[in-house]
């Protein structure tokens, strides 16, 4: 807030207006903590630089009026650039998602070319006053979301705007307006030419927000679900609904592992013994979404852990020791924690297994993982020629050693001699 604070007080030195803009104004309304803050002003992309100096600035949005300026000293804490744009109208979208040119122009009408009403406010730091020509402040006490204008002509210009439109009623916890809903509801089929990155993005935010559920909800209502997630359409709503309820996080990597297995039919007392999908589809299913919202390896692997082993973590307390150890030690054990634990709380499963992780979980460092009682370098110490047999015997011993069946080195050794 001090540099976009300062930002403004200088542009307005010189003769500028300049106010604090969208996202940050609405939160700060909310009594939510704005993530970043974006100045908004009359002075020109060129301007901006000139004002600040071009080292001290960068065009990374210079076509659309977007000017990132660099703090006034470098505090060595990596601080990110503000963004300061200029007033500007919209021409054109002929491509649905961007306009072809835009227009330098005057505070209202910057606000009237935004996208929500709860995104259209500014806030002049230097007259300490909300300066509202789109209604925002209203919709924010009704807890509304409304387009700027007709939804049809916001919706028509970026469709991108409908998915955004759910993730704010979601992660606000606001009510779609009903124009404003009946509009995404007729033009659902359009989200088709926005590409897989955005869509993947804002979906992250829908699912990995605590009101989850409202959002799942609201997708299914607005027809987007089936379009962003098409295995969804063999689904249960309400099932897909209830288990992001049932969650205890808002990791989006556990929420999609959760969203995945009730579309797959994997989950719950009948799972069990009527598995409608094999591993090999299963696979072949969160690799297609994984491509289709260009979700990283890491995010990948961690939902694929937790798809994989939430069956094994909730029969846990009928496993030795040695096989669910491992699994406790995988780097990606909290992702499959949470799917386990929803659901069993959703489907009302034994949490005998659950338990017996989470408090194994909570031993220290050296009793759940204890350094192994040989090594290979050991073996070879000890005269074996080393070979495929090796990673055998250390696997026997290593489990034997988990279970208790052996404490020393020299009853590791004497299994050694036994497999050997």
């Amino acid at each position: 807030m001090a540099e976009a604070t300062r930002i403004c007080a200088r542009l307005h030195e010189c003769g500028h207006t300049a106010y604090f803009a969208g996202g940050c104004v609405r939160d700060a309304l909310l009594g939510r903590e704005p993530k970043d803050f974006d100045v908004a002003t009359d002075a020109t992309p060129d301007r901006v630089r000139e004002i600040f100096g071009k080292r001290k600035t960068l065009a990374f949005g210079a076509s659309f009026g977007v000017i990132g300026v660099l703090p006034a000293t470098d505090s060595g804490t990596g601080a990110q650039p503000t963004e300061v744009a200029t007033f500007r109208s919209d021409g054109q979208y002929s491509d649905g998602r961007r306009p072809d040119k835009v227009h330098y122009g005057d505070a209202m009408h910057d606000a009237l070319r935004r996208d929500f009403t709860i995104n259209g406010l500014f806030f002049d730091p230097a007259e300490e006053k909300v300066i509202d020509y789109v209604g925002g402040q209203a919709d924010l006490a009704a807890r509304r979301l409304r387009t700027i204008g007709a939804a049809e002509e916001r919706f028509h210009e970026d469709k991108l705007r409908m998915l955004r439109a759910v993730r704010f009623a979601t992660t606000l916890g606001f009510e779609l307006d009903g124009e404003t809903k009946s509009q995404i509801v007729a033009r659902a089929d359009e989200i088709s030419v926005v590409s897989a990155e955005r869509i993947g993005a804002e979906v992250r935010r829908i699912v990995s927000s605590v009101f989850a559920p409202r959002g799942l909800e609201l997708l299914l209502q607005c027809g987007l679900a089936e379009l962003i997630l098409p295995e969804m359409k063999d689904a249960d709503p309400q099932k897909l609904v209830d288990y992001l309820g049932h969650r205890e996080t808002l990791a989006f990597d556990s929420s999609m592992a959760l969203i995945i297995l009730v579309v797959a039919g994997r989950c719950g007392h009948s799972e069990i013994t009527d598995l409608e999908r094999t591993d090999l589809e299963l696979g072949a299913l969160i690799e297609q979404i994984s491509l289709r919202w260009r979700l990283s390896s890491e995010e990948t692997r961690r939902i694929s852990f937790g798809i994989n082993r939430w069956r094994a973590i909730t029969s846990a307390d009928e496993q030795p020791w040695s096989s669910v150890q491992p699994m406790l030690i995988d780097r990606d054990i909290d992702c499959a924690m949470h799917v386990a634990e929803t659901v069993c709380n959703a489907e009302q499963l034994d949490p005998a297994g659950v338990q017996r992780c989470r408090a194994a979980l909570r031993l220290p460092p050296q009793q759940l993982d204890p350094v192994p009682l040989v090594t290979g370098q050991t073996l070879q110490n000890a005269g074996y020629k080393p070979g495929p047999q090796f990673r055998r015997w250390l696997l026997a011993v290593r489990n034997a050693q988990l279970d208790g069946v052996i404490t020393t080195e020299a009853e590791a050794m004497e299994m050694i001699a036994t497999l050997s």
